[in-house]
């Protein structure tokens, strides 16, 4: 009888899909949680059924640009991801996210499962409650996600300087920091529990 190699059993994983203004900067914001196995800048929510960077952004195919996050649900979970996504963006913004304007930047939280609609519903309530305030992030079950372009994926890697200056200039730890104070999470302070 032969040794054979052990066999270790693959780690579960669950995805969510989050929309925060430029992708880059969700990708870079999700990389930093604790439990998160990769992002993937893509488009997703609109009707037409590919998606490209040019199409999102200059015609009006309704896609928002947005970040599947693959993690392990052993390590943080989808309430987690909730929070860290509220807590990094401005959901009081109808119109798109800090500098990035127009439907391609818009906020929006895509849920895979009736029970993430179900958590993703509740925390929209109580994010309205804590900022005593109408929330224009929509939750929109259902949709075909589409992965970005190559160029567009780790950005924030593969072109640091780049990267902090359009984040700095675009105003988006500054807003985020105005809306959320202490609770704001920019990938170093706030930790939610």
């Amino acid at each position: 009888m032969g040794l054979s190699a052990p066999v270790f059993a693959q780690a579960e994983t669950a995805v969510a899909i989050f929309a925060g203004g430029c992708f880059w900067c969700v990708e870079k914001d999700f990389d930093d949680v604790e439990g998160v196995l990769d992002t993937l800048s893509g488009y997703i929510g609109g009707e037409a059924e590919t998606a490209n960077y040019q199409q999102v952004t200059y015609e009006d195919t309704g896609h928002y640009e947005a970040v599947q996050v693959t993690y392990d649900p052993a390590i943080t979970d989808y309430d987690k991801l909730l929070t860290v996504f509220w807590h990094s963006v401005d959901p009081l913004d109808p119109d798109g996210q800090f500098c990035d304007r127009g439907p391609s930047y818009r906020t929006g939280i895509f849920p895979q499962t009736d029970q993430e609609t179900e958590q993703a519903e509740a925390s929209k309530l109580a994010v309205a409650a804590e900022l005593n305030a109408e929330i224009a992030t929509e939750i929109i079950p259902g949709k075909t996600f589409y992965p970005a372009e190559d160029y567009h994926q780790d950005y924030y890697l593969k072109n640091p300087v780049r990267y902090e200056y359009y984040r700095f200039a675009c105003g988006r730890n500054a807003r985020v920091d105005q809306v959320w104070g202490d609770r704001s999470y920019l990938g170093t302070s706030y930790r939610p529990e």
